[in-house]
């Protein structure tokens, strides 16, 4: 006796089903587990699969009768939607019986299991023509001065240090200790011991190290900064501080020959050194020029697909962003009214950044399903090792919990997915190759962002978009293809 189905709603997108499973079915289920454990069971009085079925049910009948219960409802919902060829949106929500006498009746193989099951169904998503599409790649060629530029920054950084008496210069390094106050007060992260600093480096505020040129150890001086109007703290953005530095030791550098830096970094001759830092140049030129035609495309697709949005994704997409921000806004001690805006005014604001991700995942999920666009177990091992080498002396710490956590894996196969979707739209895309710079190119990426901050996105980039598999499972694309500096290549080396 088979189980029945029977469809109670069909509303837009939303679905419900009561699917019940007759007793007979449990029942059968059961003892064939049973028979199964008394093959070999082993059980005192008994030889070894000769248990009587009759004396397992007595003492496993209503545990294993549980994961009988429990195994069907897995199946039964999953071959309910299987026959009838419908793909939710998510994994169906079970309602199983409360009663305390029905689910004992379901339990003890007197009653039918009945459950039901809701869901919404994955929207219809009619893909347009691509070759009506237009955009404009911004590409960059690498110049011989960016490449000098990096090798010039390279060098600095292997220079050879050396204890000075006298005043430090700028190019020199001093070893500083330090406390920052601002309006008085010390503030987070504004105080610190034994930091080397490299004078005319740019690694501190703007002022703070012109201001140590001329002194010498042992001295003790005051600095007078005011942190800047983009500072990546939101509370001291604009705000002048008073720092009391004490100028522990001062050295004086000198480069190292460039044979011997080409030796340093297992490279064969400087010329080697300059082939690598150039081809590191082109990958972020690269990645940035990916970056911004990503964004092109996302804003065009975003403006092309119109289409009634699963309420569930759109709500925990919603939510997730809406936790993200709260947190931002509790951090850095912000309101809303702070900002020239109102709760609900930013609600209504993110919820439509929210649908537009849904949306956004929604197409991508489904031109890369009718793409035929997989990702292999060898490209996912890459990303993965690129990913935990992000978290230096933490690398196999990493490895191990994206292994162990398939939920997290998804967090690696999200944006391969999608960028491999992204590169499939292009190649039947019309699109239009225009050389800029460097400074175009970051500026034009710079306005993009400036417009999420606008939005008021603190947390989240507004291409961390969905990535649907072909069950339509939800990744979350956490790819921020930002501008790097030269240097950064320069050390990877």
């Amino acid at each position: 006796m088979a189980m029945q189905v029977t469809e109670t709603l069909n509303e837009g997108l939303k679905r419900e089903f009561r699917v019940v499973v007759p007793a007979a079915v449990l029942a059968q289920q059961l003892t064939e587990r049973l028979t199964e454990m008394g093959s070999r069971a082993q059980i005192r009085g008994f030889r070894r699969g000769k248990v009587p079925v009759s004396h397992l049910r007595r003492l496993y009948g209503r545990s294993m009768m549980a994961d009988v219960i429990q195994k069907q409802v897995e199946n039964s919902s999953r071959d309910a939607l299987a026959e009838r060829n419908i793909k939710p949106a998510y994994p169906p929500d079970i309602a199983l019986p409360d009663e305390e006498a029905e689910v004992t009746g379901i339990i003890d193989g007197k009653s039918d299991l009945a459950f039901t099951m809701s869901f919404e169904v994955v929207p219809p998503v009619e893909i347009a023509d691509f070759s009506a599409l237009e955009l404009t790649r911004h590409t960059v060629p690498v110049e011989d001065k960016d490449v000098e530029e990096s090798l010039g920054r390279l060098m600095a950084q292997q220079r050879t240090f050396g204890e000075k008496d006298g005043a430090a210069e700028s190019g020199e390094r001093v070893t500083i200790s330090f406390v920052g106050r601002v309006d008085g007060e010390a503030f987070e992260g504004g105080s610190a011991e034994h930091v080397p600093l490299d004078l005319g480096s740019g690694q501190f505020i703007p002022g703070f190290e012109e201001k140590l040129v001329g002194t010498k150890a042992g001295d003790e001086v005051k600095v007078e900064v005011t942190f800047p109007e983009d500072y990546s703290v939101v509370a001291l953005r604009g705000k002048p501080a008073e720092f009391e530095v004490k100028v522990e030791k001062v050295e004086s550098g000198s480069d190292l020959p460039e044979d011997q830096l080409a030796e340093r970094l297992g490279l064969e001759s400087i010329d080697k050194v300059r082939a690598v830092i150039r081809d590191r140049i082109a990958e972020d030129l690269g990645n940035m020029t990916r970056a911004k035609l990503k964004r092109d495309m996302l804003d065009a697709l975003d403006k092309q697909y119109s289409f009634e949005l699963p309420s569930k994704l759109v709500d925990a997409e919603f939510n997730q962003i809406w936790s993200a921000l709260d947190r931002e806004m509790k951090r850095s001690n912000q309101t809303f009214a702070a900002e020239g805006t109102t709760e609900e005014e930013a609600r209504e604001e993110y919820r439509k950044i929210a649908e537009r991700r849904v949306r956004l995942g929604l197409v991508l999920g489904t031109i890369g399903e009718r793409a035929g666009v997989t990702i292999s177990d060898e490209e996912i091992e890459r990303a993965l090792i690129i990913r935990a080498r992000q978290f230096p002396g933490q690398e196999r710490k990493v490895y191990e919990f994206y292994k162990k956590n398939p939920s997290a894996i998804l967090e690696i196969r999200g944006p391969l997915f999608e960028q491999k979707v992204i590169d499939h739209i292009a190649g039947l895309a019309k699109v239009t190759d225009v050389t800029t710079s460097r400074e175009e190119l970051a500026k034009l990426i710079q306005d993009d962002e400036d417009f999420e901050d606008r939005l008021h996105d603190h947390d989240h980039d507004h291409d961390h978009d969905h990535d649907h598999d072909h069950d339509h499972d939800h990744d979350h694309d956490h790819d921020h293809d930002h501008d790097h500096d030269h240097a950064d290549e320069a050390r990877n080396t």
